[in-house]
């Protein structure tokens, strides 16, 4: 069984999560790591609990859900994984920090560009990439079927949806994303944001401002 640890780091109050399972393997999706301290404390989890990272994945490379990257990569040898849609975003990630003053240590390209419906494999757990685009062109979400939890990214908040005004959002684009990739699945399932608080499909069907006639 997964296990969660979520970690709320940078300004932006971003989601970092730690998915480690029997095995002790682990994996961080959306590495917002940015000041020492943040280092540390991730760090200081993945050694009090034994755990082996195996690979960074970002649901989307925003410069808030990637601060991180660099210094996991060069700590743990590890490769890192996206969608190809988001490369544009990476290659302007410098000028992105700059902008929001953050000292940004340039991301490296992902080793593993992953496709909608692709298989991530760590330990025993198996996730499911689903291409959610919208917010950002790469968007994807992270399906466990086994344990019952998708991890969304920006793209669906409780009671909200992510932006779509930033380079290379479309709001249609995301709406059509969550009604056909993640509001299919069952209503049990818990959906965990890249910020704020977790929340589950069904209740974002009967709820959320955005779907009141879905």
């Amino acid at each position: 069984m997964v296990q969660i640890k979520t970690f709320v780091f940078n300004p932006f109050q971003e989601n970092t999560f730690l998915l480690f399972d029997e095995t002790n393997e682990c994996v961080v999706i959306d590495a917002g790591c940015n000041e020492t301290n943040e280092h540390l404390e991730l760090l200081a989890f993945i050694e009090e609990k034994g755990l082996k990272l195996k690979k960074i994945i970002n649901t989307h490379c925003h410069i808030d859900h990637i601060l991180g990257n660099a210094f996991l990569v060069e700590k743990f040898g590890v490769s890192s994984v996206a969608h190809k849609a988001d490369i544009p975003l990476l290659e302007r990630s410098n000028d992105m920090a700059i902008a929001f003053g953050f000292d940004l240590k340039k991301p490296p390209m992902p080793d593993v560009w992953v496709n909608h419906n692709d298989i991530i494999e760590f330990g025993n757990t198996r996730l499911k990439a689903l291409h959610v685009p919208g917010h950002s062109p790469g968007s994807i979400a992270l399906y466990c079927e086994k344990d019952e939890f998708v991890i969304v990214g920006d793209v669906l908040f409780k009671g909200s949806i992510g932006r779509a005004d930033l380079p290379g959002g479309d709001y249609d684009t995301l709406i059509n994303s969550i009604r056909e990739n993640l509001f299919t699945l069952p209503d049990n399932i818990v959906v965990y944001p890249g910020h704020g608080e977790k929340t589950t499909i069904g209740f974002e069907k009967r709820t959320n401002p955005f779907f009141i006639n879905y």
